[in-house]
């Protein structure tokens, strides 16, 4: 038997409409093209679908069952078909972000709360990237978006510059080195470096500084909350490198210091890669607006 959705159609629509003369004018075709198609369907089937000769016109045992059938699948049908609709108009998708910046979840919650106000329809989801290689996902379509520093060069990726930002050097205010205006890269050799639980290649304290300067800090301490890592520099445990962003807060308070590494900073910009083919998805460009302001809110407040 090849049963189609139009056959679907057919029989809950004469269910509904009680004839065929109201079915035919609700599907838009003549009355004899739907009689036509009635009768194939019951030639395919075997059966009668419709009590013959009965006003209203009624389904039989055997038309009950493709009722039925029509009642569970045509809303699932209907409803996907908004989903392609959406999908095609840019007002629906999935948005799945993988994060290679650890400390990223401080500004992105703010964005995704704006996003998902503006794009209820669109999947969001969020990856941290430190647990797997996050540009090969996103080349796989695994993940959409990838939050990183460190762009590259790959085919049908490109990179979309969010914002500027400046690690900044994090002590506690009775630290010896909180009296210097700026710290260097040997001042970290006699210090525990409180970083978050993620490979050196990962941290800018290593990648700008530490490691051109072939100096390695005393001892390393990780911790998985900014929270802590603030906690254990307060309590002189040792001394950390976050963003500014992150720091926010901490240049009010009296039991920190925060001063620029090395005597002109140091500068770095975060990027959102994408894949080129999305780059103009309404939802996705909505999305690269908010990452590029919101953050700048943190950083000035």
């Amino acid at each position: 038997m090849h049963l189609e959705f139009r056959h679907l159609r057919t029989i809950k629509a004469i269910h509904d409409a009680g004839g065929l003369a109201r079915a035919a004018d609700q599907l838009h075709i003549t009355q004899s093209a739907l009689s036509h198609q009635i009768k194939g369907l019951e030639d395919q089937a075997g059966v009668e679908l419709f009590v013959r000769r009965s006003k209203p016109l009624k389904l039989s045992a055997a038309g009950m069952k493709l009722l039925r059938l029509a009642e569970k699948i045509l809303p699932e049908v209907e409803a996907l078909e908004l989903d392609f609709e959406g999908v095609q108009s840019g007002r629906s998708g999935r948005l799945h972000i993988a994060i290679e910046c650890h400390a990223c979840f401080e500004w992105l919650f703010p964005v995704l709360e704006e996003f998902r106000k503006a794009w209820p329809d669109v999947d969001v989801d969020i990856r941290p990237g430190l647990a797997f290689d996050a540009m090969p996902a996103l080349q796989k379509e695994t993940v959409d978006l990838v939050v990183s520093s460190d762009p590259e060069d790959l085919e049908g990726i490109e990179f979309s510059p969010l914002f500027d930002y400046e690690p900044v050097f994090v002590a506690a205010s009775k630290h010896p080195l909180a009296q210097k205006p700026y710290v260097e890269a040997e001042d970290f050799r006699d210090e525990t470096l409180i970083t978050y639980p993620v490979d050196r290649s990962r941290l800018d304290v290593f990648t700008e500084l530490l490691t051109p300067a072939k100096v390695a800090p005393k001892a390393i301490r990780q911790a998985e909350l900014t929270a802590v890592i603030l906690l254990l520099v307060a309590s002189q445990r040792g001394v950390a490198v976050l963003p500014d962003w992150v720091v926010r807060e901490v240049k009010y308070s009296s039991d920190y210091v925060t001063r620029p590494i090395t005597k002109n900073g140091l500068n770095k910009r975060l990027y959102a890669a994408i894949r080129s083919d999305e780059a103009q998805l309404p939802y996705m460009s909505h999305f690269l607006r908010l990452a590029r302001t919101e953050p700048v809110k943190l950083q000035r407040m």
